[in-house]
């Protein structure tokens, strides 16, 4: 789906989204995985789908429209594939552009709380390498933190990711099976058994000492 298309749903809106996906893939032709979990977001009632490069490839956000869809969802997806231990440079954009103080966190900042947020990712080495003898020396989890604390200061709930380790080698079976996995989570959410067990959103007031409302940056 082209820029123009992309565009023209974001501002004709329509009846808000239970779900929001934010997918972000830098050249959706090399995708083997992350096009057809994007793909399957699509054919999923009650989901909307924003493909951030298609929409934004020349990364001027539009904020207000990107706050408007992020507040009518009750489940925010990221969908991306892990780059240099970390999200795509957009993805990464749309989190600091959107998720502004006295919005999305601090003094007044109420907009995402209570909602839920689910970390879909995809890596090109395999499971094993994220381990302490091997070349990523950490557990994947190690990785996880700066994600955990953005929907913590929120007062989001972060969902247990789902990730494709070795999303390059992967055999075709593991791929359509992850991506029907995909399909029928996000189709059920939220009757997710887990979801019982899990905590509470955290509180993660920020003073307003911490952060004066003036727009200085550090």
């Amino acid at each position: 789906m082209g820029y123009v298309t992309d565009m023209e749903e974001l501002v004709k809106g329509g009846t808000p989204a239970q779900v929001l996906v934010l997918a972000a893939h830098p050249d959706w032709r090399d995708s083997r995985v992350n096009r057809q979990l994007m793909d399957a977001a699509r054919s999923t009632q009650g989901v909307k789908v924003h493909d951030l490069y298609s929409l934004y490839p020349d990364y001027d956000i539009d904020v207000a429209a990107e706050q408007g869809a992020a507040a009518a969802a009750s489940l925010i997806v990221l969908l991306h594939p892990v780059q240099w231990y970390s999200m795509p440079a957009l993805l990464k954009l749309w989190m600091d552009e959107v998720l502004t103080y006295g919005w999305a966190y601090g003094t007044r900042g109420t907009a995402l709380r209570g909602k839920d947020i689910w970390l879909v990712a995809t890596t090109g080495g395999p499971e094993s390498s994220y381990h302490p003898q091997s070349y990523n020396r950490y557990f994947f989890d190690a990785f996880l933190p700066p994600y955990e604390q953005t929907a913590a200061l929120c007062g989001m709930r972060f969902l247990p990711p789902m990730v494709l380790h070795g999303a390059h080698s992967a055999s075709d079976e593991a791929v359509t099976d992850h991506v029907k996995t995909f399909s029928e989570r996000l189709a059920s959410w939220p009757q997710w058994p887990e979801l019982d067990e899990l905590e509470q959103c955290p509180a993660c007031e920020v003073p307003v000492s911490d952060r004066p409302a003036s727009e200085a940056t550090s």
